[in-house]
């Protein structure tokens, strides 16, 4: 039994926690329970007092650092599989590992439609004035590719580290025709971008995911099947109406999830707000606003920033220079395209090239084009 009283500092209230402090220590005594923590905030918001029993000699883990051998055993096999900064692509597709060994600014990113487990450090996202934080407590989903802003928090001691998880839509349709029978509909519009808390079971998939990555035979054979479970495990979660909605067109959700969807497969062409409108089923003025609600902004404007992130990738990792990554992603214009990556990213494309290579600690790649992917991602 816990007590909760007040946070005065009055001698009788000291009395009282200090009673329940001995009826601890009896229950202590002939329980299984190896620790006791009692968090006496009223003496200070980051003071804890430790009882330990004479069974455990356990140290306590030291503040920041792997609460657990299964968070440490997560620890060390991303230092086996993802050494270096930046997105490391896993043996298993759409599988991907991200590591930070030093804290980043806020910065614009766009993140394709994914699940997101922290590991160790923490992330936090903004899209318009909403704020989500993910860490080893919280995980990251994105039912739509959305850009938006996000900033970490990372050291060399202790690195920013995360498992990315594409959400398969025909995976996703799959495991909704399993569900039927269980799952209703919809109740209210969903978000395309949430933060929610990791349960044990969703905690455990992921462990065996990155056990199986380590092994190449293993990841052919156990990892599709433990990736189909993560996605389970969110589909069925508090918040996997949202994943469900993207899929379907029954709502305004779904409707503009296929709009995204359209811009993504084909943003390099002649797009225009009317096409996108009528393709989505909506008159004009409700696709404006019902794309801002799930976006954050306007439909070109979001076009425009899908353009410049797939621009930012040709160039850091393609070797593509400003103008063939410009004309790549459709701009006729050399200079707008300078003036517009600026704009967004805070830095011509030559000097936010370099910065991403410093950071990422990667060398300059060779000049090999590859096929433009439909979604960009970035730590």
């Amino acid at each position: 039994m816990i007590r909760q009283g007040s946070h005065s500092r009055g001698r009788e209230r000291t009395g009282e926690y200090l009673n329940v402090l001995k009826v601890c220590l009896k229950l202590l005594a002939v329980s299984a329970v190896g620790r006791l923590v009692l968090n006496f905030k009223h003496y200070s918001l980051a003071r804890h007092y430790t009882v330990m029993s004479t069974r455990s000699v356990e140290p306590v883990p030291a503040a920041g650092g792997p609460a657990d051998p299964a968070q440490q055993r997560l620890v060390d096999l991303f230092d086996l599989l993802a050494p270096k900064p930046g997105v490391t692509r896993s043996s298993f597709e759409g599988v991907n590992l991200l590591r930070a060994n030093s804290p980043m600014p806020r910065m614009p990113v766009m993140y394709e439609p994914s699940i997101v487990i922290v590991c160790q450090g923490r992330k936090r996202g903004f899209l318009g004035d909403q704020v989500f934080q993910y860490d080893a407590q919280q995980y990251l989903v994105l039912s739509v590719p959305l850009p938006f802003e996000c900033e970490t928090e990372a050291s060399p001691e202790e690195p920013f580290l995360a498992i990315s998880v594409r959400v398969d839509l025909t995976m996703v349709a799959e495991l909704l025709m399993a569900l039927n029978e269980t799952q209703g509909a919809t109740q209210n519009e969903p978000l395309g971008i949430y933060s929610t808390p990791l349960d044990p079971a969703l905690s455990n998939a992921v462990q065996r995911l990155m056990d199986a990555l380590a092994s190449p035979l293993d990841a052919r054979i156990l990892a599709p099947g433990v990736v189909r479970e993560i996605c389970y495990r969110v589909l069925t979660g508090e918040q996997g109406d949202a994943i469900r909605a993207a899929l379907t067109h029954q709502n305004h959700f779904g409707r503009i999830a296929k709009a995204l969807r359209r811009i993504h497969a084909d943003y390099q062409g002649q797009l225009d707000v009317d096409t996108l409108a009528s393709e989505a089923g909506m008159s004009l003025a409700v696709f404006h606003a019902q794309f801002k609600a799930v976006t954050a902004t306007s439909p070109m404007q979001y076009v425009k920033t899908t353009r410049l992130h797939h621009a930012r990738l040709l160039m850091a990792h393609d070797g593509l220079n400003a103008g063939a990554a410009a004309a790549r992603v459709g701009y006729e214009s050399a200079s707008q395209f300078s003036r517009e990556f600026k704009r967004l990213f805070g830095l011509s494309p030559v000097d936010e090239v370099k910065r991403m290579r410093t950071v990422y600690d990667a060398p300059p790649p060779p000049r090999v084009v590859r096929p433009v992917p439909r979604y960009v991602t970035a730590v």
